[in-house]
């Protein structure tokens, strides 16, 4: 009887690959989360009037409570005493009450706010998207080790590092969407917040998945208490913590885990912005050749994780990918030659070793922890681990976006300083005129403020895609500001006049080809046009320049590499066994 029904669940490969599904599900509603607002840089710049230290401690705040707080820590504590099911519904709901206050600061908060705290000066609607993204991402932290730990509870002694290769290719699936569709989802919608809406829907879903889990984890816990299998959970003891930190092994782990996620998970904030203005990307696709990143992991990552249980060999395969990190950080770093199709190429190139990189790694490191702890210790272990990877997580993007704006201290404003210019004489021209009644095609009155605001940012776009220049011109924003809103103003005047107001009264929308929309764009377009072209000639700096912010990356890379070579030389000395397979024979 215990056979059976030992293998009515556990070694039933229909119950632990649909538990594994389930589980997958909601990590990668939460990883589509995590990147939503990467590839929306700037927008935020040109929408809501940020700059890169902003975005910098909005992305960094994912660490702040699990790393100062430890909730982390606390949160593998709860893990090992209270249980998997208690732990992952709580952590969901942690996941969409901060992901719903990081969508209620962007969408119903204002930019033109701000307050001081300590010696830091905050913006109102940074502070609160920040402290979201503090919240939401203790619960996704914690869902992530429970999600290892119930991964090793169904596939220890079998397929368990293709299965967590499986789940971090479904969260990487999450990445790669978030990456390629929240820009688009953005621009559709003329909303930043927009896709951050889609992403606390999808959190939603997730936490009715993790519910489902519970009643599947139930099951699987009765029997395993009526078979008697020995597969239950010791209770946590302080003293569990020493054991593990006294351990060099997981020292060795642990910090190449944060090193190398260091090297990878901002890139996924800050790559879509270096594409824009290193690569010459468009806005509106610089997050398209970042989410092949986390697209090649979805293959790749089963793939090592089914080696590595198969023919083992897992610090080699970690050592192999902390190399290919060095190598394509160096390569994005490096100059290329102008901003054509080659330099496209580089940069596609690049971020598909980095792809090759980030699915060696994982896939060999999670399923080592098991190898160095106790099972019994694994939630706090992993948590332990996810602390530590917490402070890079936390400190990178912030130190990324503080280099970024110490080194390009005009970009951000100079930016503003034109859209603001752009609209207020965008405005002023239209407003006494016949214009400033037009309708479009379904009756309704155009809002000219809108619109405004739209060929504002379409005009920062313009200028950055067709006129980057490298010198800067001695020029402060309010100066520049003034500069285009007299040229602005001048030009929509005379052009203006020269429409013929009296074919826009009472015309039939339907056999008028020349009045509402159709208007209004030929103006906007001359518009855009004739003031990139006088910004362009006064050589204003509007595009990033990332390399001496990039060598942070290279850093990272370099000491993941001596942490990989000592945790192989740990594993000879201590028999870990981590060069050997996972599946037991």
């Amino acid at each position: 009887m215990t056979e059976a029904i030992k293998k009515s669940l556990r070694d039933s490969k229909t119950a632990r690959w649909t538990a594994l599904a389930i589980v997958s599900f909601t990590m990668l509603c939460g990883y589509f989360f995590t990147e939503i607002i990467s590839p929306l840089k700037p927008m935020l710049e040109t929408q809501l009037g940020w700059d890169s230290a902003d975005f910098g401690s909005v992305t960094s705040a994912y660490g702040w409570f699990n790393v100062f707080l430890f909730m982390l820590v606390i949160g593998g504590i709860i893990l090992d005493k209270m249980g998997i099911r208690f732990t992952s519904v709580t952590a969901a709901i942690i996941m969409v009450i901060g992901a719903g206050l990081k969508y209620f600061a962007i969408h119903f908060m204002t930019a033109d706010t701000s307050f001081q705290l300590l010696f830091w000066e905050f913006r109102t609607q940074v502070f609160w998207a920040s402290i979201g993204y503090a919240v939401f991402g203790v619960g996704v932290e914690i869902a992530g080790i429970t999600v290892s730990k119930i991964i090793v509870k169904w596939f220890k002694g079998k397929e368990m590092a293709l299965a967590m290769g499986l789940e971090m290719a479904c969260a990487r699936l999450g990445t790669f969407a978030a990456l390629a569709f929240s820009q688009p989802l953005a621009t559709a919608f003329e909303n930043v917040s927009a896709p951050i809406l889609l992403g606390l829907v999808l959190l939603c879903i997730g936490l009715i998945t993790f519910i489902i889990y519970y009643f599947m984890d139930v099951k699987i816990d009765r029997q395993i208490k009526e078979a008697s299998l020995g597969l239950e959970e010791d209770h946590f003891s302080l003293r569990d913590i020493g054991f593990i930190i006294r351990n060099r092994g997981f020292w060795y782990i642990a910090l190449l885990c944060v090193l190398f996620y260091s090297a990878v998970f901002p890139f996924y904030k800050y790559g879509p912005d270096l594409m824009v203005n290193k690569f010459g990307i468009h806005p509106d696709y610089g997050g398209l050749i970042p989410s092949l990143l986390p697209f090649g992991t979805l293959f790749l990552t089963p793939f090592f994780g089914n080696l590595y249980d198969r023919k083992g060999k897992g610090a080699s395969i970690m050592l192999l990918g902390a190399i290919m990190l060095i190598v394509v950080h160096l390569v994005l770093w490096m100059p290329v030659l102008g901003q054509d199709l080659t330099s496209i190429v580089v940069a596609v190139i690049a971020v598909v070793v980095l792809g090759i990189a980030f699915s060696l790694v994982p896939s060999a490191m999670w399923p080592s922890v098991p190898k160095i702890i106790p099972e019994k210790q694994l939630g706090t272990a992993y948590a332990l681990i996810f602390w530590v990877q917490n402070w890079g997580l936390m400190g990178i993007p912030f130190l990324l976006g503080l280099v970024l704006n110490t080194t390009n201290p005009t970009v951000a404003t100079d930016k503003q300083a034109i859209q603001a210019g752009f609209e207020l004489a965008y405005v002023q021209a239209v407003e006494n005129t016949g214009l400033a009644v037009l309708k479009d095609k379904r009756g309704d009155q155009i809002d000219l403020a809108k619109a405004a605001r739209v060929e504002s940012q379409n005009l920062v776009t313009d200028v950055v895609m067709n006129y980057p220049q490298d010198d800067v011109l001695a020029i402060d924003s309010a100066e520049l500001a003034s500069m285009v809103y007299e040229s602005t103003k001048t030009f929509l005047d005379t052009e203006i006049s020269r429409i013929d107001m009296s074919r826009l009264e009472g015309v039939d929308e339907d056999n008028n080809e020349d009045n509402d929309n159709v208007v209004l764009i030929r103006l906007n377009e001359s518009a855009v046009d004739h003031v990139s072209q006088v910004v362009g000639k006064k050589e204003v700096k509007l595009n990033y320049d990332y390399f001496t912010t990039w060598i942070i990356f290279i850093v990272c890379t370099i000491l993941a590499l001596i942490f990989a070579i000592l945790l192989k030389r740990e594993d000879k000395r201590k028999g870990y066994g981590l060069e050997k397979p996972n599946i037991e024979r």
